[in-house]
């Protein structure tokens, strides 16, 4: 699945930079640029075509103003299920990095018990072995902290069905590398910058390769592999790809 979508290689020597940017996302005469050293994400961001970038950012609105609208009812019904199945508000919002480092406020349908934040700590710290499966994926494969509901809007992605609003707000995009929380920047490395010249994506190659059944590794290689070879046709493969993960019932690696 991977290979149909792109592949990657290594960026560190000079010519490598010319994959950095997408060339037909790259505005005329900024080719040469990038054969100078490492780029930030701001440089980056501030080489890609103008026409690419407003395209992309029209898809994004268009698409999640029809969503918002056609979906309203499927949206107040969910909230009503997570109100009346436990305590707590409907929506959780965390804080994750977005394009060029700047934070925003990730929005979700609740789907731990409200105390979830301060009962990691004490789970973390009576069990060595989560502790460790934390460190490493920032995530927990069987999470105490789920509610009934939540793994059922967990494993359907419907949890995830409010970050329409940050695609809106123009904080995320249809189709991006995971939005991550600031802790795991220094596992990104030099490739950082690379991975935040693009806005997050409610979706991408992450999502449709195994999402959380992968390695942080591995994912973090689908997020460069995105920001190198991103394309209109490579969006659209990934949200078709997306509705079968999500229409599957098979484990995806969603949790």
């Amino acid at each position: 699945m991977i290979s149909s979508l792109g592949s990657s290689g290594g960026a560190s020597a000079p010519s490598a930079h010319l994959s950095l940017v997408p060339l037909a996302l790259v505005s005329e005469g900024a080719v040469r640029a990038l054969a100078h050293g490492q780029l930030s994400a701001e440089q980056l961001i501030n080489l890609q075509s103008r026409r690419a970038r407003v395209a992309k950012r029209t898809g994004d609105i268009v698409f999640s103003l029809a969503v918002l609208s056609l979906g309203a009812p499927v949206f107040v019904a969910l909230g009503v299920l997570v109100k009346l199945t436990s305590r707590g508000p409907v929506f959780y919002v965390q804080q994750r990095v977005g394009r060029d480092y700047r934070s925003f406020g990730c929005i979700k349908f609740r789907t731990m018990r409200r105390d979830a934040d301060h009962v990691l700590g004490r789970l973390l710290a009576e069990s060595p072995d989560l502790a460790e499966e934390f460190r490493n994926d920032f995530k927990l494969k069987n999470d105490p902290r789920i509610t009934r509901l939540g793994k059922f809007l967990r494993r359907s992605s419907l949890d995830e069905l409010p970050q329409f609003l940050n695609v809106l707000r123009g904080e995320m995009s249809l189709v991006g590398p995971r939005p991550i929380v600031r802790k795991e920047l220094p596992r990104y490395g030099e490739r950082m910058d690379e991975v935040l010249a693009v806005r997050p994506g409610l979706t991408g190659l992450w999502q449709v390769s195994g999402r959380n059944n992968l390695s942080y590794d591995e994912r973090v290689d689908l997020d460069v592999r995105y920001a190198r070879h991103r394309s209109v046709w490579m969006d659209l493969k990934i949200i078709l790809k997306t509705v079968g993960v999500i229409l599957d019932p098979r484990d995806r690696g969603a949790y």
